[in-house]
């Protein structure tokens, strides 16, 4: 489902999704209240948000949208990079964050990521967010620190991969296992850091210096 207020810019990008094989646009929202009463009646898999809109907002019908149905995943979607939407977003329960000016093919690439049950950040997005940890405080608990000693040398290049922003698909790759293969590890590696998905994993893995920001 595609949520937007612009009907230019929501066509357009219903145009891209319903244009794939294995993607199907089952309805379009031009605000927040229209987009939960919308998503009641058809729960799709995934719903593309934006964040400004008339009316209620796309944070907040986030919010809603995924404490009502939690099984539908929200990427949201917007020309905007300030950090706060990020962290607003991430906190109203989205699985993924891509602006506007993605390229069709990583837009695509996300809504599959996301309907897979893995949470997506674009490159740029993930740079921003792990730029405002650098200098704050731990966005793991202390005792996350000594949990890093029980990953196994396989989980760490699992995690340092997700760090850059791979999908489950592309580290298998990258590492020549299978997507289950990695599934395995990442849940695992979850768990050891006590962490709730692969976005808090991220922050982690820079957090606690096993990944070091590129200048």
């Amino acid at each position: 489902m595609v949520v937007d207020d612009q009907l230019m810019v929501r066509a357009g990008i219903a145009a891209i999704v319903d244009a794939e094989p294995d993607l199907e646009v089952v309805g379009e929202a031009a605000d927040g209240q229209s987009a939960l009463d919308l998503a009641a009646r058809l729960r799709p898999d995934v719903v593309l948000m934006d964040i400004r809109m008339p009316g209620m907002d796309g944070l907040t019908a986030t919010a809603r949208l995924t404490a009502a149905a939690p099984a539908t995943r929200v990427l949201v979607l917007t020309t905007f990079h300030q950090d706060r939407y990020v962290y607003e977003a991430l906190r109203a329960g989205a699985a993924g964050f891509v602006l506007k000016d993605t390229q069709p093919a990583d837009l695509l690439a996300a809504v599959r990521v996301v309907a897979d049950g893995e949470a997506m950040l674009s490159p740029a997005v993930t740079r921003r967010l792990i730029d405002a940890f650098a200098g704050g405080a731990p966005a793991v608990p202390v005792e996350a620190g000594s949990r890093l000693d029980g990953l196994t040398p396989r989980e760490r290049e699992v995690l340092v991969s997700m760090a850059t922003g791979l999908s489950n698909a592309e580290i298998g790759a990258a590492l020549g296992i299978t997507t289950g293969t990695v599934k395995t590890h990442v849940n695992a590696l979850l768990a050891k850091l006590g962490v709730r998905d692969r976005v808090q994993a991220t922050i982690a893995a820079y957090d606690l210096g096993l990944v070091r920001p590129r200048p």
